[in-house]
């Protein structure tokens, strides 16, 4: 699968060298991206994150548009410098120039949400529950507390799930 893409990202690095008669380092490329985001250029450390579900999905303009908007993102910045808008003049000028692309800032791929589990906390208020994140439900595990604001007692994990 990632075959592609990396020549891909290094198709458009030589597109950018041979556009600006200059050298640019490779990035590190990484998966490991999920949720509604394509792709993220970290600018500081040289990476390039993906999303592979929207990249198995689209693979095509995936391909085309979203590498090349995340290179452009890095090659903005080693030329430009760290003080530019992100989808500013400089970004755009590399999308247009260098890659002859629409200078898109958004992605219109269809998101698939993952399914979420909702654990269920009651206080003393009758009918009332609180439904907990994964993640709030485990730092009450480690001893975190919440309580309602009604009654002020501290909430109290029922035993119940929820699939969101």
């Amino acid at each position: 699968m990632p075959d592609q893409l990396h020549a891909r990202v290094e198709a458009c690095y030589e597109q950018a060298e041979a556009f600006f008669n200059k050298r640019f380092e490779r990035p590190k490329v990484s998966f490991k991206l999920r949720g509604q985001k394509a792709g993220v250029a970290h600018l500081n450390t040289n990476l390039l994150r993906f999303n592979a579900q929207l990249y198995q999905e689209n693979r095509e303009h995936f391909l085309k548009q979203t590498v090349a908007h995340e290179v452009a993102h890095l090659v903005a910045h080693q030329i430009f410098g760290g003080r530019i808008r992100p989808h500013g003049e400089e970004w755009q000028l590399i999308m247009r120039g260098v890659y002859e692309l629409t200078p898109d800032r958004c992605h219109s791929y269809e998101i698939t949400r993952r399914q979420t589990s909702a654990y269920i906390y009651r206080c003393a208020c009758p009918e009332r529950d609180f439904p907990f994140t994964a993640q709030r439900h485990a730092l009450v595990r480690k001893g975190r507390r919440y309580f309602c604001r009604t009654c002020r007692a501290t909430l109290v994990f029922s035993g119940e799930q929820r699939i969101d």
